[in-house]
């Protein structure tokens, strides 16, 4: 899949006073069903995370707290994107290498992803990832 596929979702975001409110519905604000959902909190200054592709699973990364940067990369192209809003996700399809990397202090990173954990669905070694990608 080419970065092309990868984009920033706005969420719907319902303002008051109080305190705003976002929601996510699968299918509706993501292209995918939400199975399972992951948060990454408490990274040190200066760590990376990530480091993988998946085979066939889809994500929606959003910051719930804090920024830090998402690098993607589809064998071919690279980029950066920097997350810091809670109502904005980033739509990672498969077949896109990530680093999460940059992360402020006290951020929250919530991944909504479209399958349960499986270890077979991950591209862990960078070479095994490029041999996979559909030359043209």
């Amino acid at each position: 899949m080419p970065l092309e596929d990868v984009r920033l979702i706005d969420l719907p975001k319902i303002a008051d006073p109080r305190g705003n409110l976002t929601f996510i519905e699968g299918h509706r604000h993501i292209p995918f069903d939400i199975q399972r959902v992951y948060y990454l909190y408490d990274v040190p200054g200066g760590a990376e995370r990530g480091g993988h592709a998946h085979k066939a699973l889809h994500q929606l990364i959003i910051a719930m707290s804090g920024s830090f940067d998402v690098v993607l990369n589809d064998g071919k192209d690279q980029k950066r994107i920097h997350l810091n809003r809670s109502y904005v996700g980033l739509y990672v399809c498969p077949m896109i290498w990530r680093e999460l990397d940059n992360f402020s202090s006290g951020s929250v990173c919530m991944v909504l992803a479209s399958n349960v954990y499986d270890e077979s669905d991950y591209y862990r070694d960078y070479t095994e990832f490029l041999k996979d990608i559909p030359t043209t």
